[in-house]
């Protein structure tokens, strides 16, 4: 039965992934809570149901004491004793069977799968976000959001639908019987009704806004948490260790004093609440004794009015922290909304085709990108690269190069002008298409933290073991790969390699990274610096395995050590965003012109320091 019911809801179903989600917070709950709405709307009937017995049984308890006082121990059960029966068998077959119902929408088939389904399309429809989005934030700000979403966004509906219902259904049953009984008897209820509205209404807005506050504080405290752990070897390497606990001590501090100011707002509604509660217990105590002694009122009601109450007082306190919860889970929602609610900076045109490379040509018309600046950077650059020819793009630090080869994977949309592949403007195609086409090795090498088999084989999923292994030879990694073991005893290929890769050396991170673009095999190739961080040993071995890999492919290189492109078809000079030279490494060179300048100041195949200032 409980698989049953934990098949309604199917946390993957399909959705639309590129529907920016509402930007308030009401429509942007509501938009995520919607597939759930069926089971939404059977938990408020259960709710109900639940309610209406727990709240009866008051009464019946009243209907007993009234039993008990008007008859004789010997007359009880021979004249009463059949609903007794009844009763008793209602409570003790027929509440368990309600509450366990309850339970059971809720806990199997509501709570669980309605909270990942949100995680799910949160998460999926985040990772459509363009690359300066991630780079923009903290990545565990970013998780911190979308897997607080999904569980703050559940509580709210199942804690209105569900608690908040409850205490309602007792609260009004208490006033009908006492409206039943004598209107002054249902005169403190009343009162005590309105006195919590009102008192809900000072409450509600200021916990809203301090709740705010706490989850952007503790938001920020995540970022910093994550963003030291993440550096951590930059701040080991730089002895910044006290900055870092600084850094925290303060974000800290500044989420303990909103904490503290949230929970002041409680303490003071709780202590009013607490003066509320005494008064209504001891008048309706009173107005119940007064009504009894003169025969307006029966034990049995006297019994039930004073136990409703009891119960009612007992679950204020609860219901006020439950609000409380609701609106700090309301706080974490809007911080969630702000975050991922935002259009897509680069979608698919609604007609997008698949990228077909037949040959490999490569267009730059027109082109220019300035980061949203008003000029540098790019600037109407027009650059044809021949099918199957070998183009490396040379210039200082900031001329532009990677930022082409970020235009060319569309990781940023164009100004001004269009790209090309074999004739297709690549805005017309879909993104995946795109950079399935092309296999990319960048300087900043960063890996999964997966095992070694699974980010060689991210080049290719579905590859097989021989063919991952050939990929690993060929990137001259099988010898160290067979030799790792990670903390858990997981040895070669299927040992993990940490966070980004950092339980590997930069060579090896990069001849991982090589081996995924190998096994991909895509007819576009782009690397950037790829051998950047191999000694000169290894980089010669592997220049001979990415001189086949890039047999009949279009190929776009990047690297500060000019030795390692000069070979290349043609050289690209590229300076402030224009190309300056192009040509073969030796007629570069006998121009005499920025080539021949950055050639000559080179030591031991880098850039001099002069050359590479930012620009």
């Amino acid at each position: 039965m409980f698989r049953w019911f934990e098949k309604r809801i199917d946390p993957f179903s399909p959705f639309d992934e590129t529907e920016t989600p509402p930007n308030t917070v009401g429509a942007f709950s509501w938009y995520y809570i919607k597939p759930v709405r069926a089971w939404l709307v059977i938990l408020f009937f259960a709710s109900l149901v639940v309610g209406v017995f727990e709240a009866s049984l008051y009464v019946i308890l009243g209907w007993v004491v009234d039993l008990m006082a008007s008859s004789t121990p010997d007359k009880l059960w021979a004249e009463h004793g059949t609903p007794l029966l009844l009763v008793g068998g209602a409570i003790l077959f027929i509440r368990p069977v309600l509450h366990f119902m309850h339970e059971t929408i809720t806990n199997q088939a509501l709570v669980p799968q309605s909270t990942n389904m949100i995680r799910w399309r949160t998460h999926v429809y985040t990772l459509g976000h363009a690359l300066g989005y991630f780079q923009a934030d903290f990545a565990g700000r970013l998780a911190n959001r979308i897997t607080q979403a999904g569980s703050a966004i559940r509580e709210i509906a199942v804690t209105v639908l569900d608690t908040l219902l409850y205490v309602a259904i007792f609260a009004f049953t208490a006033l009908g019987l006492f409206s039943k009984v004598s209107p002054w008897l249902a005169l403190p209820m009343g009162l005590w009704i309105v006195g919590y509205i009102l008192l809900l209404r000072y409450f509600v807005p200021r916990a809203k806004a301090r709740s705010l506050v706490v989850a952007d504080a503790r938001s920020s405290l995540v970022g910093r948490v994550v963003d030291s752990y993440t550096n951590i070897l930059t701040v080991k390497l730089f002895a910044r260790a006290a900055e870092e606990r600084s850094a925290v001590h303060r974000a800290l501090a500044a989420h303990t004093e909103a904490f503290l100011s949230s929970f002041r707002l409680i303490t003071g509604v709780t202590g009013c609440l607490a003066i509320m509660n005494s008064a209504l217990l001891v008048a309706t105590g009173a107005l119940s004794i007064a009504l009894w002694t003169h025969g307006l009122m029966t034990s049995g009601e006297a019994a039930t009015g004073l136990s409703l109450v009891m119960r009612i007082l007992a679950m204020s306190g609860w219901v006020m922290q439950t609000i409380r919860g609701v609106f700090e889970n309301i706080g974490i929602v809007q911080e969630s909304m702000e975050t991922i609610a935002r259009p897509h900076g680069i979608v698919d045109t609604p007609k997008a085709q698949k990228l077909e490379v037949t040959a490999g040509e490569i267009r730059f018309e027109h082109v220019s990108f300035h980061y949203g600046r008003e000029d540098g950077v790019i600037e109407d650059l027009n650059l044809t690269i021949r099918p199957g020819e070998k183009v490396g793009l040379v210039g200082t630090s900031g001329a532009g190069k990677t930022t082409i080869t970020s235009l060319l994977l569309r990781l940023h949309d164009l100004e001004a002008g269009r790209i090309l592949i074999d004739g297709q403007n690549i805005a017309d195609v879909s993104q995946d298409s795109l950079r399935a086409a092309i296999a990319m090795v960048t300087q900043d090498t960063s890996l999964l933290h997966r095992s070694i088999r699974e980010n060689i084989a991210y080049g290719r999923p579905g590859a097989k073991e021989s063919e991952i292994e050939q990929a690993a030879r060929l990137a001259h990694a099988q010898d160290f790969i067979m030799e790792l073991e990670d903390h858990r005893g997981r040895k070669g290929y299927d040992a993990h390699v940490g966070e980004r890769g950092v339980k590997l050396s930069g060579g090896q991170r990069q001849r991982i990274a090589i081996a995924r673009v190998i096994l991909k095999d895509a007819p576009i190739l782009v690397l950037d610096e790829a051998t950047s961080a191999l000694d000169s040993e290894v980089e010669a071995a592997i220049q001979e395995a990415l001189s086949t890999l890039m047999e009949g492919k279009t190929v776009v290189a990047i690297a500060h050590r000019l030795s390692t492109i000069a070979a290349l078809d043609r050289l690209i000079v590229i300076d402030r965003g224009r190309i300056v030279e192009q040509g073969t490494h030796a007629e570069l060179l006998r121009r005499e012109g920025l080539y021949a300048r950055l050639w000559h100041r080179q030591s031991g195949g880098f850039l001099g320091a002069e050359e590479t200032a930012e620009i």
